[in-house]
């Protein structure tokens, strides 16, 4: 199969945020930047509702599915920037990760990395009609969560040199239902979205 035969199967469409309307080149390079900015502050006051899991490093945050719902509206640039933006500025110093910490020094840095990607791929799936059904919407969410488990969970395993096993069970499965929760949620928020907008351009 050709690469062109590839992309003429997988079609990019519309995110959310594209409906949003923008003038001009010069007002969408300021809505772009608008909604960078804002989705980077979403993810700063979702990490602060933070909840402690006894014995592990890495508390329940809202952190991730912020991340997520950021890259499915805005798309896997916007998205990437927004995440990216997030992380480079709590490294400066900004105490907006979990419970207000800041800095790179952190055994669950990988999964701000990881949240990066997820943004990433989350928005690349989104402009595939990936959020526009709850069955696809779920889907995206959980390749999101994959995506930070994969970063983040190596990571905390060499931060405080555990095995990849122990990592698993201390930075991943006790979050797992949670995961499921999250992809319920915007299983409803992010097509009933949709719909309310293809119901306003009718």
């Amino acid at each position: 199969m050709s690469t062109a035969t590839t992309r003429d199967a997988m079609p990019r469409g519309p995110v959310l945020a594209d409906l949003l309307p923008a003038a001009g080149a010069g007002r969408a390079g300021v809505r772009d930047v608008a909604l960078v900015l804002g989705g980077a502050a979403l993810t700063g006051v979702a990490a602060q509702l933070a909840v402690p899991v006894p014995g592990s490093p890495v508390p329940v945050t809202g952190q991730t599915f912020a991340a997520l719902l950021v890259g499915t509206v805005l798309g896997a640039r916007r998205g990437a920037l927004a995440l990216a933006f997030y992380t480079a500025a709590g490294v400066c110093g900004l105490p907006w990760f979990a419970q207000g910490a800041s800095g790179a020094a952190l055994p669950t840095f990988g999964y701000l990395l990881g949240l990066v990607l997820a943004a990433a791929v989350t928005g690349a799936l989104a402009r595939r009609g990936g959020g526009r059904r709850p069955l696809g919407t779920a889907g995206v969410m959980v390749l999101g969560s994959v995506c930070v488990y994969a970063v983040g969970v190596p990571y905390l395993a060499l931060a405080l040199h555990l095995s990849l096993s122990k990592a698993l069970a201390l930075g991943a499965v006790p979050y797992l239902a949670g995961d499921a929760l999250k992809a319920a949620l915007a299983m409803l928020t992010i097509p009933t979205a949709w719909h309310l907008l293809e119901r306003t351009g009718d």
